[in-house]
């Protein structure tokens, strides 16, 4: 393996990813945990910039200006053996804790960007794996990192990281706007018990294979925050205004955050934002 370094880094972008229902495995090897179920990936993303540094100690993480520690992110750097030299910077559209899957983005982001800069020369199926599994460990997401790297609108049919999970995809795209509300505790809703999250999020995925189109995978996801008990009165408001308003809309799974196909929000009268379903998956990008 070669120890050689860029000098200027690397950066990647990885898409956001609002996972609209999920059903958890959990499993003792952390490549094999995960949950099947099915979101968006987002053309608002993180962009994770590694560079190499002098000194040595805990690494160097940095989240749109803002100093702070990522477990995943320092699990990355170990795997790759880089974690005492490398410093990460990362920008973010996306606001983090908030169910858009921001810390599966800055490990993946991290992985890939930190492989090149330090010429790991490990395989895109590797690097998936490690933040995969990095973020399994934390707590912090089970499916974000799987479906961040493939794109689109990725539905996970079987759980874990590249050799385990297995993908298929709905191949629509549409406009996607989306209102935060505050955060939730991904790491104490996956603590707790998961019995009715697995039942309905098997239930929600069976009938979206059954018709795998964006209005399904939205209603779905309506369909399985009501039965899972997750939605709080806040997101009721907005929800039930959207309706309202003669749209849909749903709770991205885990934040206090309704999302919403075409221009639900809008026309519900709230000031959102907005952008498209991602195309590509997670890649390099130039540094600037």
């Amino acid at each position: 393996m070669s120890e050689q370094s860029r000098a200027d880094g690397a950066a990647a972008f990885v898409p956001g990813h609002v996972t609209g229902f999920f059903s958890p495995s959990p499993n003792d090897d952390p490549a094999r945990a995960g949950s099947r179920g099915a979101g968006l990936t987002l053309s608002d993303g993180v962009r994770v910039a590694v560079r190499p540094v002098d000194g040595h100690g805990a690494s160097r993480i940095a989240l749109d200006g803002e100093g702070l520690s990522m477990a995943a992110v320092e699990t990355v750097l170990e795997g790759l053996g880089v974690a005492d030299r490398a410093r990460v910077v990362a920008e973010s559209d996306l606001p983090l804790g908030t169910g858009f899957g921001v810390s599966g983005a800055m490990a993946l982001g991290t992985a890939l960007a930190a492989n090149r800069a330090f010429d790991r020369e490990r395989s895109a199926n590797a690097l998936v794996t490690l933040a995969h599994r990095a973020e399994v460990v934390a707590g912090t997401g089970l499916g974000d990192v799987v479906a961040q790297a493939r794109g689109g609108v990725p539905i996970r049919l079987a759980p874990g990281a590249p050799v385990h999970g297995r993908l298929d995809a709905v191949p629509d795209r549409a406009r996607v706007e989306y209102l935060s509300l505050g955060d939730l505790s991904t790491t104490d809703v996956l603590a707790g018990d998961t019995d009715r999250l697995a039942v309905a999020g098997e239930d929600a995925l069976s009938r979206l294979l059954d018709r795998p189109t964006l209005p399904t995978l939205l209603s779905e996801s309506r369909r399985f925050a009501g039965e899972t008990g997750l939605v709080t009165d806040r997101l009721a408001d907005v929800l039930a205004a959207v309706d309202d308003a003669g749209g849909r809309a749903s709770m991205a799974m885990l934040g206090e955050t309704v999302f919403a196909l075409g221009s639900g929000l809008t026309d519900a009268g709230y000031d959102v934002s907005a952008c498209r379903i991602c195309d590509a998956g997670a890649h390099l990008v130039a540094r600037d």
